[in-house]
């Protein structure tokens, strides 16, 4: 089996579909939500499919998913709903903030259309997907299942931050598309031309990086700031957030959830499947695939000659795995959509799919080693920790910071080769020796690291690569950790990302280390200041002082 696609032994005709009308409902408090409705021309009743979008109903999401006659074809009322405040439904936007109760009311109007059989399932990705989460913790009676897609599972951690640090392009990117839509909702063209032409260009070269002036000027349109300046974990974000709202389960509720390796939210996507498991009493299935945000599929071959960052032609489509989800859960079909373990991931290196009943846990040691030059010739990973203690320093430039490149972080998430951000001078790298045979890890990744500075707050970006013996570096894992005054950690724990990989034979395994990742988190001033009040100006280097061996053991933990 390469994926969770059902088996469909006989394909029904496909049905004619109605033109779409334009249907409204009103929320618990009296909110107009307006919605296309799509229903197939025949003899029903079907069960309604239900899409929540903040980026308007008018786009079907199509970036990601068929469009929705496609599903409609197939016996489904397809309801494409305007969330709150976005598209020509009423009321104020405020991201995640009425999720739960407007989702639960739309899926019992949604059950109550006509055509529908009173069940309803829920599709979407990234914030289509945390309303989904989030309408299920009102256990709405009709809801029988969910296929939310790149979503996460708390806002703080999975949306606004990673590691302490404020997930700069990410969110910055995403603000502005928020506010160009409340711009474009109030006919105010100056605001609108100008957060499109930020959007097209991410305004990170201005005066104050993480609160560039256009978002200034139009704080009013949009979450930025409350995002920027409110401190957490907390009680304000936990009211945003599925993770403490579905504590008490999701009754018999089946969820399929959609992961992908490179996209930021992927982490508490898998705490997500943890938790709706162990609460669950319907069926709960993780998948993960080397999608990124945008659910484009990329897979690096191990042999360049074949070409890099190609679409795996294995990988199914979301909407191939949802309709035999829906098929399964809504119709009662007997397709096998649920097969195979628990969690099944992808490969990515060697390009086919993995059963695992759990993610294994980060357990088994890679200790860090070098004689004091890891930034000029490498350093090693080793089974054993070395006996002698060893000190590597790199330096921290804020005048031009490590880049960002490949892995989950925004803007250039994928499989993007890092070999020439490996040899700059601030970067201290530690490989292992060339693989005698193939190398699965597949499961959690950890590092614990000996680390302190000359200066009150910084960064710790870790990457975990595979060294292809064409000279490739491809990313595997990445974590990001910010020390603020007063927090160090001896050994300072980095929370890597999960992984699936087989390194050839050949291969051998890297970790990187820097004091930055630029543009995906803002480039720490090295004086405790907040992201929203440093200016250029206002950053200074900062060296970064790397211990191991000895009493000071760094270490690389891989899945056991």
């Amino acid at each position: 089996m390469t994926h969770m696609a059902p088996v469909i032994l006989e394909q029904p005709p496909l049905l004619a579909v109605r033109p779409p009308e334009t249907v409204s409902m009103r929320t618990r408090d009296g909110v107009r939500l307006d919605a296309d409705l799509y229903r197939p021309d025949g003899v029903g009743p079907w069960p309604a499919l239900l899409l929540r979008l903040a980026c308007g109903r008018r786009t079907a999401m199509t970036s990601h998913y068929a469009h929705p006659r496609w599903y409609a074809a197939r016996g489904y009322v397809v309801v494409v709903q305007d969330v709150r405040g976005r598209g020509t439904s009423e009321g104020r936007f405020r991201p995640f903030e009425a999720e739960r109760e407007d989702g639960a009311d739309a899926v019992a109007w949604a059950a109550s259309l006509p055509g529908s059989n009173g069940t309803v399932g829920m599709y979407g990705s990234g914030y289509a997907g945390m309303a989904q989460l989030l309408a299920l913790a009102e256990r709405p009676a009709a809801l029988r299942a969910v296929v939310p897609a790149l979503a996460g599972w708390d806002v703080f951690t999975d949306w606004a931050t990673e590691g302490g640090a404020f997930r700069l392009a990410d969110a910055m990117d995403w603000a502005l598309r928020c506010a160009g839509e409340s711009a474009r909702r109030l006919e105010d063209g100056a605001a609108y031309r100008a957060l499109l032409e930020a959007i097209r260009s991410l305004p990170l070269d201005d005066e104050i990086p993480s609160r560039p002036r256009v978002l200034r000027d139009y704080a009013r349109h949009c979450h930025y700031d409350d995002w920027l300046t409110t401190p957490g974990p907390g009680a304000s974000w936990d009211e945003l957030s599925p993770r403490p709202a579905l504590s008490g389960g999701v009754g018999e509720v089946s969820v399929l959830q959609i992961g992908g390796w490179y996209d930021p939210r992927l982490t508490g996507t898998l705490a997500a499947h943890e938790a709706l498991t162990a609460g669950s009493d319907g069926t709960v299935r993780l998948l993960v695939g080397p999608w990124d945000r945008h659910g484009v599929a990329r897979a690096p071959r191990t042999d360049k000659s074949h070409g890099d960052d190609r679409a795996p032609s294995d990988v199914p489509s979301f909407d191939s795995l949802q309709l035999g989800w829906f098929e399964r859960f809504l119709k009662g079909e007997m397709n096998g959509a649920e097969r195979g373990g628990p969690i099944r991931l992808f490969d990515i290196l060697e390009r086919r799919w993995r059963d695992l009943p759990a993610l294994p846990p980060a357990a088994q040691p890679l200790h860090l080693s070098s004689d004091g030059l890891a930034t000029r010739r490498g350093g090693a990973l080793r089974d054993d920790a070395p006996d002698e203690a060893f000190l590597d320093v790199l330096v921290h430039d804020p005048r031009d910071p490590v880049p960002t490149v490949g892995g989950h972080a925004v803007p250039d998430a994928g499989p993007r080769d890092r070999a020439a951000v490996d040899a700059r001078p601030d970067v201290a790298v530690y490989d292992t020796a060339p693989l005698t045979a193939p190398l699965t890890l597949s499961g959690l990744a950890a590092l614990e690291i000996w680390v302190e500075a000359d200066a009150p707050s910084f960064d710790v970006s870790a990457v975990l690569s595979a060294v292809l013996p064409d000279g490739r570096v491809l990313p595997l894992s990445q974590g990001h950790a910010r020390v603020e005054p007063g927090g160090e950690q001896r050994p300072m724990p980095v929370a890597l990302r999960a992984l699936c990989a087989t390194l050839p034979a050949g291969s051998a395994l890297r970790l990187s280390l820097a004091g930055s990742c630029f543009p995906a988190y803002p480039v720490n001033p090295g004086t405790g200041a907040e992201p929203g009040e440093t200016r250029l100006v206002d950053a200074q280097p900062i060296t970064l002082l790397i211990h191991g061996g000895g009493a000071r053991p760094s270490r690389l933990l891989l899945p056991a």
